[in-house]
């Protein structure tokens, strides 16, 4: 989000290098507003994760995410740059896989296997992976308890070239919300509307 600014010409390559990615027909991305205190130029993004790729069905619903570039020109001290890009994931899981003690791990895993697969060069990642627990009672106990995943991070990417970090945050939406990975060199078909 840059309001009445003129943009700088880094942060208009990194956007840029943000168009024309083939992404899983499953991954449904949109602009939102961006975050406006953290940094004077931002974009978001959302994807949702969803079998109905008409996103039609909303109990087709697997899960979804944000990614979100942050740009200081000046740079951020924190940030040791002058990019930073911020992604969430979250999803619901199989019950039995909430009380797996490498539940964290295997979800940190999912993102800097999906950063190194993708290309993805960076410094300075930190996060977190969070389970959530929810037990019903009362008139909910026929809904059963909820398992979710959210993992959450940030890093500094090397260059402006942000695709390769924009393919890492969709593949990581998609393991955290049960898509198998695909075979490298296959495209899943978009199916007829």
């Amino acid at each position: 989000m840059t309001g009445d600014r003129v943009a700088p010409p880094d942060f208009e390559t990194a956007l840029l290098s943000l168009r024309g990615h083939r992404l899983r027909p499953e991954l449904r991305l949109e602009e939102v507003p961006a975050p406006t205190r953290i940094a004077p130029y931002a974009l978001a993004l959302t994807g949702e994760v969803n079998t109905d790729v008409r996103g039609r069905d909303p109990d087709a619903l697997l899960g979804h995410g944000r990614f979100v570039v942050l740009h200081e020109p000046a740079g951020q001290d924190a940030w040791h740059g002058t990019f930073r890009v911020v992604v969430m994931a979250k999803a619901r899981l199989e019950p039995e896989l909430g009380a797996d003690p490498l539940l964290g791990e295997v979800g940190w895993a999912w993102l800097t296997d999906s950063l190194r697969e993708a290309g993805a060069g960076y410094h300075h990642l930190s996060g977190t992976v969070t389970r959530v627990l929810s037990e019903t009672f009362g008139g909910l106990e026929l809904r059963g308890g909820d398992v979710e995943i959210e993992i959450r991070a940030s890093w500094t990417p090397v260059t402006t070239d942000l695709g390769p970090h924009l393919l890492a945050w969709a593949a990581l939406t998609c393991a955290a919300a049960g898509l198998e990975p695909l075979p490298e060199n296959v495209t899943m078909l978009t199916p007829r509307g």
